[in-house]
């Protein structure tokens, strides 16, 4: 399944390269003329998305969060929401906000947290994010090596796994297959993104992987919904 995806910032579509948020854009997408982001998931559903990977990239700068918009979206489409929750506290909202919640490793600052959060909630609520930066585990507070990370998930056993390459977001040089094939050993579902091309697709969906994170390539109108 391809998943779209969707960077929020000051209540619009905004898009830009490697995680570099303050060069980031309104979004051009050829699935409305508008960087509206209820009116670009509208056109998505339309297309044949199932649901969306929203990033809320204003609540995890800790601004003021998009969730009035991701509620209207949710509506519309079933949302994966990145607001950079990483404790019990922050959870309920986002839980309101969408249909599930992403626990990425940039914003989570223990691993405790993060089981806390799954034993407190249902668990199939919610969706780890490793995030990957220059083939190291990117995160604000873990200090922690991918081999560790591993072994971590295969202890705690999340549902569902996103393995995110921060580092090739937004270029459409396609995917890491050896970084890709060391989570494969884990039982999670995995959910693949950071510049996946079409050629990728081919080659992982041999793998095993059916569900990939799209955004540049899908906004361009370089690779489509189905």
């Amino acid at each position: 399944m391809i998943i779209p995806v969707l960077d929020l910032m000051n209540g619009r579509a905004v898009s830009g390269k490697s995680g570099q948020r303050k060069s980031y854009i309104p979004l051009k997408t050829i699935f409305h003329p508008s960087s509206n982001p209820f009116k670009i998931a509208k056109a998505l559903k339309d297309a044949g998305a199932e649901k969306i990977y929203v990033a809320d990239l204003d609540a995890i700068e800790n601004k003021t969060p998009n969730y009035s918009i991701i509620k209207k979206i949710n509506q519309k489409l079933p949302v994966m929401l990145d607001s950079g929750v990483n404790n019990v506290s922050k959870v309920e909202k986002a839980l309101e906000a969408a249909q599930k919640v992403i626990i990425a490793t940039e914003t989570l600052k223990s691993i405790g947290d993060l089981q806390n959060i799954l034993e407190s909630y249902n668990k199939n609520r919610f969706i780890v994010s490793i995030d990957i930066k220059d083939n190291r585990l990117f995160s604000n507070y873990l200090d922690m090596d991918l081999e560790s990370i591993l072994k971590k998930m295969a202890e705690i056993n999340p549902s569902e796994i996103i393995l995110l390459d921060i580092s090739r977001v937004g270029t459409e040089k396609g995917v890491n297959q050896t970084l890709i094939k060391k989570f494969l050993k884990l039982p999670s579902s995995l959910i693949i993104g950071g510049g996946i091309t079409t050629k990728d697709i081919q080659e992982l969906k041999k793998l095993g992987l059916n569900d990939f994170l799209v955004g540049t390539a899908l906004h361009s109108g370089k690779l489509s919904i189905n």
